[in-house]
């Protein structure tokens, strides 16, 4: 079985495209900041960033509806993949393709949020290179449709 629940805040706006061809269909994708449970050596908090792709209707409601900041719960399953970069570099992708996204807080409190923390983007230094380039391939074409 695969099947992911996760509970997060979005580091950035969500990315939208359309795919190509007679019926084209919306593609959002998004990175979830998701807080450990527990930390190790008594450090600050921290949290992972997972990278989400939501298409069609659920795609649509990402670019309509979430925002930067905004704390939702993601319902999916897992899916890895690979692409030769322009440099002919192989480069590994996992991402969490969406079923379901809803708010896992109320529109105050998530504006109430944002208004204290004018941060919540993932720091890319501190990413490891396959997250940091999987982020910015708004410029590379679709592979395929995940």
């Amino acid at each position: 079985m695969n099947k992911v629940i996760l509970m997060g805040r979005l580091t950035r706006d969500p990315e939208v495209r359309y795919s190509q061809g007679e019926s084209a269909t919306a593609i959002a994708r998004y990175t979830l900041a998701v807080d450990r449970r527990f930390n190790r050596n008594n450090d600050e908090n921290s949290a992972d960033f997972i990278g989400c792709v939501a298409f069609g209707r659920s795609a649509e409601f990402a670019e309509k509806y979430l925002r930067k900041g905004t704390k939702v719960v993601v319902t999916g399953r897992i899916q890895t993949g690979s692409y030769t970069n322009k440099d002919g570099v192989k480069v590994y992708t996992t991402d969490v393709v969406v079923e379901d996204q809803e708010f896992a807080e109320s529109k105050a409190s998530s504006d109430s949020y944002a208004a204290s923390h004018p941060r919540t983007s993932a720091p890319e230094a501190s990413m490891p290179q396959v997250h940091r380039r999987h982020l910015c391939r708004t410029r590379e074409p679709l592979q395929r449709a995940l």
